[in-house]
């Protein structure tokens, strides 16, 4: 069998699970983890490209009426996991923004084997998907939202389903002063089930200027992930955007859920063209797992 069992299951999950379907729940929180590595955002801030699959409370100007956002994501080959993000979202009268939500994370070839030297014929499945709606909703500074998804997880034979409900919000104290928080893929009430994540943010304006004829502003974040029975990851990161057409950023997180601790770092990069904006990222890795990278395409519909 392949080493990234090995790293994904015996590395990054910190003990077995007493029954099947917990332990395919875990698992499959593991792979989603894997996209998570390549924000370059805290994910309570996200909220470009598909940040709706990690806060449902999605900003959105007022000209906007409809958006369609794909992420690619592609991890390093010890690893060989893959994956997809697809969110749309529109306008709808009173009712704020509704959406999908469609995300699938797996590794592919992996071989069974037994006493021979020779792969045993077939291969495991392994992978995790989920598809919901999604909804927010502007009040003044505060935006809200929640998200109803469906998530599958199979590892060889063994499937696991189950029903999430998300909820997030996002407020301005300030111009310069952003907070947030969200859950991610809740199922129950618990603060220590790992196959579950809250998130929380800080964004802060550091500076605001202009630079080459455009209006520049640099912010400052922090953000954590936890109430997953490990420890607490935290995050450190930065952002300049160059009016909508550019925008450059980073993160450094600190992960201490997963035995030892370890340090991440994320860089990004956002163009927009017109109504449409290509985004990109690379994590580092730990472990001397190898980087993993995720492009993204985004279309606004004014």
């Amino acid at each position: 069998m392949r080493h990234c069992i090995l790293v994904l299951l015996a590395g990054f999950t910190p003990a077995p699970a007493p029954a099947p379907l917990p332990a395919q729940q875990v698992a499959g929180a593991e792979l989603w983890r894997l996209p998570a590595a390549t924000l370059a955002v805290p994910p309570a801030l996200a909220h470009h490209g598909a940040g709706a699959f990690w806060n449902p409370a999605q900003p959105a100007s007022a000209a906007e009426r409809a958006s369609v956002a794909l992420e690619v994501i592609q991890t390093a080959p010890t690893v060989g996991a893959a994956g997809v993000l697809l969110t749309a979202r529109a306008r709808v009268g009173g009712v704020g923004r509704v959406g999908l939500v469609y995300g699938r994370v797996a590794i592919g070839d992996l071989v069974r084997t037994s006493l021979s030297p020779d792969p045993d014929p077939g291969t495991i499945p392994f992978y995790t998907q989920t598809a919901g709606a999604t909804w927010s909703l502007a009040t003044g500074p505060v935006t809200l939202g929640a998200t109803l998804a469906h998530q599958d997880t199979k590892l060889d034979l063994v499937s696991a389903h189950r029903w999430t409900l998300d909820v997030g919000a996002r407020g301005a104290v300030s111009e310069a002063l952003t907070v947030a928080v969200a859950t991610h893929f809740f199922s129950r009430l618990a603060v220590d089930d790992p196959a579950q994540d809250v998130y929380g943010g800080i964004e802060v304006r550091v500076w605001r200027g202009s630079l080459w004829g455009s209006r520049a502003v640099a912010w400052g974040r922090y953000g954590i992930a936890t109430a997953h029975r490990f420890g607490t990851d935290h995050q450190v990161g930065a952002t300049l955007e160059i009016g909508s057409q550019f925008g450059s950023e980073v993160l450094v997180t600190r992960e201490s859920g997963y035995g030892p601790v370890g340090w991440r770092f994320v860089p990004g990069i956002r163009v927009g063209v017109g109504h449409y904006h290509v985004s990109f990222a690379r994590d580092g890795g730990v472990n001397d797992v190898g980087a993993a990278y995720r492009v993204g395409l985004e279309a606004t519909v004014p």
